[in-house]
């Protein structure tokens, strides 16, 4: 059978530059950093005392009190982006057509808060009458997805992926395949997380992946820099609606841009680090540019995973020469997570919303705090500041520990 066409119906965030997407599209285009102290707990112990938390967030929109108190914090970022998205779409949900429409949406870490507290009262206490009867329903992986599909009363398919920061690209690409094979004619697609956490923080530090920039927050994620010392941790959520194409026609709604293409591999050679060739990512992207039935010439933007990590960055570099060949000194290649930081499970679906919207608007988002490349970085990336230019079509990468990796295809509806 033939592939239905898949379309973006709507859009929403939750994150450290704001909690709609006109506030964190500004930004972005703004080139603001997100990046602050930390305080959601005491770090004074940590050698990291900086992240990326949500701001301009009031769970009381979403959620009630009762229900805030059931769920990890993560839970409350995934149910607000997806609502917003679901507004923005506009779409409505009745009896006959709520099989049809589902969710897919997962975390990369989960509810480590709620596992660390509850883990901590039965520690004190040794009794089990003081572990939370939400501690298990309130914090696993699918608890986001669970919540979206209890609000909106959807009964289609309904998902939750846990690929490490891949988490809500796969999300994405598998929920557009639920539409293109039948399965669904709506799905809300996405990724949350929060792991400021002291295992959360403190596995990072141990791991040597974070930045220490404690004094200069704001210039602390310098992906591609010669002076990067690690990722920023960063917090929040997004969703998109992906929608079939003649579905959305039919009702008349706004469409962002066309699910174009789709691809995943495995790097198959360590539990954190890429290749050095970059041939995992290499493989996804080539897949995802296979998928979309186009050429690799024919790509105008590449929002890059580029977490700010000397190996990573390299490494993505030199697959995207491999993918692209010569076009590669001719695609700007820039990387939001400078402004962001790293969302973790969430990072894929925020990087996916501003390919989206660079082609709605024509505008490049930039690579912040770049001023001296590092060693075979040499491509266009966008640096210090927002650029006009077209985008027709944009892939957007992620890439996780275990060596999982994926990519998606964009363009502008023709």
């Amino acid at each position: 059978m033939s592939k239905r066409r898949v379309v973006v119906t709507g859009l929403g965030i939750v994150s450290p530059l704001g909690s709609s997407i006109s506030t964190a599209w500004d930004g972005i285009v703004n080139g603001r950093s997100g990046v602050g102290p930390i305080t959601r707990l005491d770090v004074s112990a940590f050698p990291v005392r900086i992240g990326a938390q949500v701001t301009g967030f009031a769970v009381e929109e979403y959620m009630s009190p009762k229900d805030v108190r059931k769920f990890d914090p993560f839970v409350p970022f995934g149910v607000a982006s997806a609502m917003q998205a679901v507004k923005d779409s506009g779409f409505e949900v009745t009896d006959e057509n709520s099989p049809r429409i589902g969710v897919a949406m997962g975390a990369g870490i989960g509810g480590l808060s709620t596992i660390e507290e509850n883990t901590a009262k039965w520690l004190e206490s040794k009794s089990p009458r003081k572990i939370s009867p939400f501690f298990i329903p309130g914090s696993i992986i699918n608890a986001a997805a669970g919540q979206v599909s209890i609000h909106f009363k959807l009964r289609g398919p309904n998902l939750a992926l846990v690929t490490a920061c891949t988490t809500s690209t796969h999300s994405i690409g598998i929920a557009a395949r639920l539409i293109q094979y039948g399965d669904a004619d709506i799905m809300v697609a996405g990724g949350a997380e929060m792991a400021f956490t002291p295992l959360g923080i403190g596995s990072f530090c141990q791991a040597r992946a974070l930045s220490q920039r404690n004094d200069e927050p704001a210039r602390a994620s310098r992906p591609w820099d010669r002076d990067r010392d690690g990722f920023v941790m960063a917090e929040g959520g997004g969703a998109v609606v992906l929608e079939e194409y003649a579905h959305a026609q039919a009702r008349g709604a706004r469409i962002y841009a066309e699910f174009a293409g789709f691809g995943m591999s495995g790097d198959a050679y360590h539990i954190t680090a890429p290749p050095e060739d970059g041939e995992g990512a290499r493989l996804a992207m080539t897949a995802a540019i296979r998928d979309a039935r186009i050429n690799p010439e024919d790509l105008h933007y590449i929002n890059a995973h580029a977490t700010s990590t000397e190996l990573g960055d390299r490494a993505e570099t030199i697959a995207i020469k491999r993918t692209l060949g010569d076009h590669a000194r001719h695609v700007p290649v820039s990387s939001t997570k400078s402004m962001t930081g790293h969302l973790l499970g969430a990072a894929g679906v925020v990087e996916a919303i501003f390919s989206i919207l660079a082609i709605r608007d024509g505008i490049l988002p930039p690579t912040i705090n770049l001023e001296n490349p590092g060693p075979e970085c040499d491509l266009d990336y966008v640096p210090g500041t927002a650029r006009q230019a077209k985008v027709r079509v944009a892939l957007s990468n992620s890439f996780g520990f275990g060596g999982t990796n994926g990519s998606l295809v964009f363009r502008a509806l023709e």
